[in-house]
């Protein structure tokens, strides 16, 4: 028995360290905002990694935290895959994109492709904990954090631990299943009492490269809509591109790969709507 109160007296002390060490690592972040989406397939990641490029070709120290520990898939779209993390004394070393992302992700925590991640609540929220406190951030302008669809262990987990978040952006198409459950991400923000900064419509319209027609392949407005009936921002559309994930999968963001393109202007449009609440924020 005393041997057992020991271990709970350390485990406590342990857990108590960790989580001073993340508050300070999280002092040193400027704003810290949440990606997230009701549904799968909605290409939130990707949104993700030009959100962070945009940013960091502005000359923002920036760094994107890939919370989705089942599927994680940022590091592949920032050109890391396959990269290997260095500890020293001052923690673990986020490793960096050609633009200078630091990124962390289960990614580079498996032992190969096929591997699966088979944990329940507890040991992720764990991993995610262990993240924010012991991944040297150093000092960055943003931290966009991937997170997985839905509203489950890893969203949670994110908003407990960070109730200072400075803002929520859910990402969802044009079709009308997918803005449903935007609602419930809505409402999941709200009761976690995290800031909505807006939603992002993507997927929104193909251009025939053909004939210039364009193809709402996936519905039209949705998202749009329902930022309306909700009373939130909404930041914007990003047309659907196929350079997008063919740039994605070669590890290129895809507006540093095509800085004219449509959905790169729409990229950066959201960007400045962004900063420019971050600027209010910090202001106010």
């Amino acid at each position: 028995m005393v041997g057992e109160d020991n271990q709970k007296g350390e485990g406590f002390v342990q857990r108590i360290e960790e989580l001073q060490r993340l508050k300070q690592r999280m002092e040193k972040i400027k704003t810290k905002i949440a990606v997230m989406s009701g549904k799968g397939g909605v290409g939130k990641s990707l949104v993700t990694v030009n959100m962070a490029a945009v940013l960091a070709m502005r000359n923002k120290k920036v760094g994107v935290l890939d919370a989705d520990l089942h599927g994680p898939t940022v590091p592949k779209m920032l050109g890391l895959k396959g990269e290997v993390l260095d500890i020293d004394e001052s923690g673990i070393k986020a490793p960096s994109s050609t633009l200078g992302i630091k990124t962390i992700s289960m990614d580079f925590l498996l032992p190969a492709q096929e591997t699966p991640v088979i944990w329940r609540g507890p040991l992720k929220m764990a991993a995610i904990r262990q993240f924010m406190a012991d991944v040297d951030w150093g000092d960055l302008d943003y931290l966009l954090i991937d997170l997985p669809p839905g509203t489950g262990d890893e969203p949670l987990s994110v908003l407990q631990l960070l109730p200072e978040i400075d803002g929520v952006i859910i990402v969802t198409i044009p079709s009308q299943v997918s803005a449903d459950v935007v609602e419930k991400s809505v409402t999941f923000a709200n009761q976690m009492k995290a800031p909505i900064i807006g939603i992002i419509e993507n997927m929104s319209g193909f251009t025939c490269p053909h004939c210039g027609k364009q193809v709402n392949l996936f519905g039209e407005g949705a998202g749009k809509k329902v930022s309306e009936e909700m009373d939130i921002l909404f930041l914007g559309t990003i047309p659907l591109d196929p350079r997008i994930a063919i740039d994605s999968d070669e590890g290129k963001p895809f507006v540093a790969e095509h800085p004219d393109a449509d959905a790169t202007t729409s990229f950066n449009k959201i960007v400045d709507l962004i900063e420019d609440y971050t600027d209010r924020k910090i202001s106010a």
